[in-house]
């Protein structure tokens, strides 16, 4: 009697934990961005934002941007043109992973809409927990033993990607013990791909197998050359890579080329401001930092939001009017931030400097600053030369070299002030070592 009620609590349990998966499947995932008055409890959606995520589909219309990519790929399917071996090559952060995925499903799906997946067939909902039989994943990872391969690290995969599908190697390095190893897709990981696509696809028209960055194959990717350039019929080989001239020249003269630009401007702006409840104006700053990389604008968002325009402007005053106790105390300032504001920092100021030499070369139609920041960048553009600019700029990239790597920031500040004095009043420093 008592192992009869047992069973029975056990299945109970079952069927509330099925029934709860449901509900959360069935919610959509605009959930999160209703306004404040139909949502009173926001700590009870961040602690099931994790498992709602999980669910979240991966298709066309869930990434941003890249119009004419996906519509590209989609007449790929409809007018059966599909190449066996494609090269998805983007910068980080325009969303390239994403799409290989999104296309991959779309393949899969067994109900194909016009320009995209349907999302709630078997097939489509295997691919929400990147469980499809047919879809296979290699990517880099820091080998323990010389047996490892991707599978031994899928499921730190499959919770990289359902978290953030715009995933760098930086990020994906956080889910594994790196310790001080070099990430590299080993020759047991080329021997596993070829074991894999030697068999049938077990369910879908296609086997897809996607290879995150090509780029960390080294001699031993030559293995794969003849399963890329013969592969078992309805193979299907995506690619996914940052910088060409790293991937091998036997792999890519065997792909066909799929190029994907950096995102706009005004799609990331749009993204931060309706997907996470930017304001405008921290938007526009965040999106202009990013330079079209999306997994950096994300990164900023755990950030403190200060703003980088007006302490960069206030350092540059202080520079051109040569306040030598008022920029001690602006160091102070600086060295207190921490050193990922800091990195913004720089890179905001590199930014700002680049529009204003548009400006003084007379582009002023290739600027993309707010309309404060222009009037700003306006002024400056009269009291600054192409040279005094450039100097400047190549001082700030040294800088950013620098606090990558540790440097005391309050000397380093307090240096890069004093070249900045130099650049701009070239009498005001007097020559050599023999003063200090």
């Amino acid at each position: 009697m008592l192992l009869y009620k047992k069973r029975t609590l056990i299945i109970q349990k079952q069927y509330a934990y099925c029934a709860l998966i449901a509900c959360l499947y069935a919610i959509n995932f605009r959930f999160f961005h209703l306004s404040k008055h139909r949502i009173t409890n926001r700590s009870l959606i961040t602690n099931l934002q994790p498992l709602i995520s999980i669910f979240a589909p991966m298709q066309f219309n869930q990434i941003v941007g890249q119009a004419a990519i996906k519509q590209r790929l989609i007449n790929t399917v409809i007018e059966n043109r599909v190449s066996h071996a494609q090269l998805f090559l983007g910068p980080e952060g325009s969303g390239s992973l994403a799409l290989a995925v999104a296309y991959a499903q779309y393949l899969s799906c067994e109900d194909k809409q016009p320009d995209d997946s349907c999302g709630v067939c078997s097939s489509c909902r295997k691919y929400q927990k990147l469980m499809h039989p047919d879809l296979h994943f290699s990517y880099p990872f820091f080998a323990k033993h010389k047996d490892d391969n991707a599978l031994t690290f899928i499921e730190q995969w499959r919770e990289a990607f359902l978290t953030n599908p715009y995933l760098s190697l930086d990020i994906w390095r956080d889910y594994l013990d790196a310790e001080n190893k070099q990430a590299n897709i080993n020759i047991a990981e080329c021997h596993q791909i070829i074991k894999k696509l030697s068999f049938k696809p077990f369910e879908s028209a296609y086997k897809v197998i996607i290879l995150w960055l090509p780029e960390y194959l080294d001699k031993e990717g030559n293995a794969l050359l003849k399963i890329i350039e013969e592969p078992q019929p309805n193979t299907l080989f995506l690619l996914v890579a940052q910088n060409q001239d790293q991937i091998l020249n036997t792999i890519l003269s065997r792909t066909q080329l799929v190029k994907i630009p950096a995102l706009t401007y005004d799609e990331i702006k749009e993204h931060l401001v309706t997907q996470h409840n930017q304001t405008e104006h921290a938007a526009a700053e965040i999106a202009y930092l990013s330079d079209g990389n999306l997994t950096g604008a994300l990164a900023m968002l755990g950030q403190d939001n200060k703003s980088y325009h007006n302490l960069f402007v206030q350092w540059l005053r202080y520079c051109f009017a040569n306040k030598g106790i008022e920029l001690v105390a602006f160091v102070d300032q600086l060295a207190k931030m921490g050193r990922e504001n800091q990195k913004n920092f720089i890179r905001y100021g590199i930014s700002f400097i680049r529009e204003c030499c548009l400006l003084m070369a007379e582009a002023g139609s290739l600027v993309h600053l707010p309309a404060a920041e222009l009037e700003t960048a306006q002024k400056m553009a009269r009291v600054m030369t192409i040279s005094m600019a450039n100097a400047i700029s190549g001082e700030l990239e040294k800088a950013h070299y620098h606090v990558e790597r540790n440097a005391n920031p309050k000397i380093l500040f307090l240096d890069v002030s004093l070249q900045i004095i130099g650049f701009i009043k070239p009498q005001s420093i007097p020559q050599g070592n023999h003063h200090i």
